[in-house]
């Protein structure tokens, strides 16, 4: 007879993995460790897999789901939030780590999110150094906020940190800037890129580092995947004013910065944005209206390896 077909979940910890089966409930847990991954993938690799779910942790699901795509085995790292809302929908409120996990395994089954690839080394690369920086700025500008209401005596241990956190941070944009440059391909696509007005270095490298599906989807799919597509919030007669949410921060964060540049450097965002206000649109909803032309535009862009110029006679 033809086996089932199994569903997998597993729940990432710094020390160990919690593993659970569905529909057989089996369960167990190995160290998350070179040794307990390599187990692991050799054991899924003995069972009919369809599906494995673990959830997105900051960086410690990397090496795992590494390992499960150089096995060939279907893999997906999802969003922790969207898992937990699957949990309260069926009722279960308790939470241990053996518990995320049956309940993972269960979403593997129920809902089947789509797999995508796994970054290249090369992109997770770029990505670390691209939050380190973004790490960096924020240590930066709260030392600079202490700096103004700190006593006398230790202004001074303030003002060097500050002076080595901007020297870092310059040395860093440099290795950047030198990453970028090992790779032909990034190079064009940041070339690209960075020939709209409004679009510096910072959403440049932000885009190729947090967001390598860009180019890659359509217009309603990459906006879905930042949060700035409009969501609906109607029920029977009432419209409910649309709002957007979810997606990448950090990609959205960097995108609002150059968008507010846009809007008094490019031609096309400029025109937009006054067409929107003057239509008695709020400013906020105009720039994140903005946020999503724009980032559909430079979506096209490496989509078709479309220069600027051919876009603006496009998109005006």
């Amino acid at each position: 007879m033809k086996q089932a077909k199994v569903f997998v979940g597993i729940d990432v910890a710094k020390a160990r993995l919690d593993v659970a089966l569905h529909p057989s409930g089996e369960t167990w847990t190995v160290p998350n460790s070179e040794a307990g991954i390599a187990t692991l993938v050799a054991h899924l690799q003995q069972q009919p897999v369809a599906h494995i779910v673990l959830e997105a942790t900051g960086g410690l699901e990397l090496p795992l789901l590494g390992a499960l795509g150089a096995a060939a085995l279907p893999a997906v790292a999802v969003n922790p939030r969207q898992v937990r809302d699957f949990a309260k929908a069926l009722g279960r409120l308790a939470k241990t780590d053996r518990l995320d996990a049956q309940v993972l395994a269960l979403f593997a089954e129920r809902v089947r999110p789509a797999l995508r690839p796994l970054p290249d080394q090369a992109t997770q690369a770029l990505s670390a150094l691209v939050a380190r920086r973004r790490q960096l700025v924020e240590m930066l500008t709260a030392e600079k906020n202490r700096r103004g209401q700190a006593p006398p005596t230790i202004q001074a241990d303030i003002a060097t940190h500050i002076a080595w956190l901007e020297g870092r941070l310059e040395r860093l944009d440099k290795e950047l800037g030198q990453h970028l440059k090992q790779s032909p391909l990034w190079r064009a696509q940041d070339d690209l890129l960075q020939s709209v007005p409004g679009v510096g270095p910072v959403l440049s490298r932000t885009l190729l580092a947090d967001l390598p599906e860009i180019g890659t989807l359509d217009r309603k799919q990459i906006a879905a995947l930042v949060g700035v597509a409009p969501l609906n919030r109607d029920s029977g007669t009432l419209r409910g004013a649309r709002t957007c949410g979810g997606g990448r921060a950090a990609v959205r964060a960097v995108l609002y910065m150059a968008t507010v540049a846009a809007t008094r450097c490019n031609p096309v965002i400029r025109a937009f944005y006054h067409r929107l206000c003057q239509a008695g649109k709020a400013k906020k909803v105009a720039l994140t209206a903005c946020m999503r032309k724009l980032l559909t535009i430079l979506n096209a862009m490496l989509k078709h390896r479309t220069p600027w110029r051919a876009q603006v006679s496009q998109c005006a």
